[in-house]
């Protein structure tokens, strides 16, 4: 069978749709974390363990991403991308059968092993088959549906997680539904180096900026930290505030997402306007701003009015991050860099539960929202005054 052009409807509808199904991967089931908790109740310290089946995936996405960008240069995309969907859909819905929190473990594990091949595959292959304007509006394009598959995975799953708790695993198999589009995808070639990539080479620096680096990869690891405190914590915190249900929470965290998407696609329109520190900064004031409401909210209504603010801010700091680095970086240490920004990413994702739960129980839901959201503020103050340097 002929393989589609790069630029048909085909190749593109197939990297979108399979982008959509990394960025909320462990947050899916986040609504059932209440049932789940109940129906392993008897097992020692229940609530990390609980928390950490949402959470874990991201570790193993931080390790395996590395090790997925070796493996497709030297054995090519497609191969890769094919096996990371079976394993997505097999290893992900394998909560839905299993009774051990352990082995429910085990099965999240290579979910991330496979987001990892997933990611990794879906935006080199962006990068592959796309170069200059058309590249950076795809890559747009591909935030807008990553937020927008986030924002319909996590509504599915507090629906389903109201009829069952397991019920939110068999999302997951929706990765199969892909595989027979994958397989058309054109493998790119991996021996020619193409000219038009010149027009994509940053200015090279006299030195390295590894301060600027380093900044970045703690603002995306502490970022994470906060931001994950929705999905880990929110379910939890809804029960208490107003006995919301599963359906309920997964709306909410979805809208949090869905803001975010908002913010990351007009991204481009307010960097013309702002510096990277500007924008760091705004994205910090909403974060805090919004995780404040949420700390103080009455009613379930309220908390909804934060997660939005919250939720815009925060889909600014990763096309900054991205676009910041890359501006600086000299082209040939792009790669790396970007792949320890992803793996910073997901290692504040796996951190959240680990330190968000002991300052919960030992606060309170509330007040750990509303700490964190002084952080963030905090944060922002900061920003203005040590990274000025790097307008």
């Amino acid at each position: 069978m002929r393989q589609p052009k790069t630029n048909s409807f085909l190749v593109k509808a197939t990297l979108l749709m399979t982008s959509t199904l990394t960025v909320m991967a462990g947050a899916t089931i986040a609504p059932s974390l209440p049932a789940m908790r109940e129906y392993f109740a008897n097992v020692a310290n229940v609530d990390y363990w609980v928390r950490l089946v949402l959470t874990f995936p991201a570790l193993c996405i931080a390790i395996g991403a590395p090790f997925a960008g070796v493996i497709i240069d030297r054995f090519g995309r497609k191969p890769l991308l094919s096996v990371a969907v079976v394993l997505y859909g097999l290893a992900g819905s394998s909560g839905f059968v299993l009774n051990s929190l352990g082995v429910i473990l085990l099965g999240r594990a290579l979910l991330g092993l496979s987001v990892a091949g997933i990611m990794t595959t879906a935006t080199t292959l962006i990068a592959d088959y796309y170069v200059g304007a058309t590249r950076a509006q795809f890559l747009g394009f591909q935030a807008a549906f990553m937020g927008l598959g986030g924002v319909i995975f996590l509504t599915a799953g507090g629906f389903l997680a109201d009829i069952y708790w397991r019920m939110p695993f068999l999302i997951y198999l929706v990765a199969l539904l892909l595989l027979p589009l994958i397989l058309l995808l054109p493998e790119p070639s991996r021996t020619s180096n193409s000219s038009t990539q010149i027009n994509d080479t940053p200015p090279q620096p006299s030195h390295f900026p590894w301060v600027l680096l380093i900044m970045t990869y703690g603002i995306a690891f502490v970022t994470q930290v906060v931001f994950y405190m929705i999905p880990v914590q929110l379910p939890f915190y809804l029960k208490q505030l107003s006995n919301a249900n599963a359906s309920q929470s997964g709306l909410a965290i979805a809208l949090s997402t869905l803001f975010s998407s908002l913010s990351a696609v007009g991204y481009q329109r307010i960097k013309t306007r702002f510096s990277f520190v500007g924008i760091y900064a705004i994205a910090f004031v909403l974060m805090g701003i919004g995780y404040e409401i949420i700390s103080f909210a009455p009613t379930y209504g309220v908390v909804l009015i934060g997660l939005a603010v919250g939720g815009f801010g925060l889909g600014l700091l990763m096309p900054n991050m991205n676009v910041c680095l890359t501006s600086v970086m000299p082209a040939a240490s792009r790669g790396r860099v970007l792949g320890g920004l992803t793996t910073s990413f997901f290692l504040g994702q796996f951190a959240s539960p680990i330190l968000s739960q002991p300052l919960s129980q030992w606060v309170g839901l509330g007040t750990a929202y509303g700490l964190a959201g002084g952080f963030m503020l905090i944060l922002a103050v900061i920003t203005f005054g040590v990274m000025t340097r790097w307008k």
